[in-house]
């Protein structure tokens, strides 16, 4: 068996500043931790806003569709939704016209949290807006990768 050939650890330096998903990745994590940080006296994380801002919907929310919202595979959703529903938050239930399907919703205290998390996500992000130089444009590039 050869040995690999050695990367000149000028590679390593020039991935590290040209990675996007290195960059995106980083990105995420910080935008992860400001809002987890925010919501915690709300006793939610980022995600579990996210999730719970997709199931306020007039109508209850397919598994499916809520996870191509989010990104998701089914099984991550499946884990994600399990703590909402133990606090009474979200409600998982069959579907009665397809029993194979199970729809999501809000319960009456997760549209109450939700609507107290709300103004903190909201000054969350005007406070990044301000920061970032031109976020529409940020935002229009990440719906374009995604």
């Amino acid at each position: 068996m050869s040995k690999p050939p050695v990367i000149p650890f000028q590679t390593t330096l020039f991935v590290k500043d040209m990675c996007l998903c290195l960059h995106a990745q980083r990105a995420a994590r910080a935008l992860a931790r400001l809002f987890d940080e925010a919501l915690k006296p709300h006793g939610l994380t980022n995600g579990q806003f996210s999730l719970m801002m997709s199931l306020n919907r007039p109508v209850p929310a397919g598994m499916a569709d809520v996870a191509t919202l989010l990104a998701m595979d089914r099984t991550t959703l499946t884990a994600a939704l399990k703590p909402l529903e133990r606090r009474g938050l979200v409600t998982v239930s069959e579907d009665a016209k397809d029993r194979r399907r199970k729809l999501l919703r809000l319960t009456g205290e997760g549209e109450r949290l939700l609507s107290a998390a709300l103004p903190v996500w909201r000054e969350t992000h005007a406070m990044l807006d301000q920061r970032l130089p031109d976020i529409e444009r940020l935002r229009a590039d990440l719906r374009v990768v995604s």
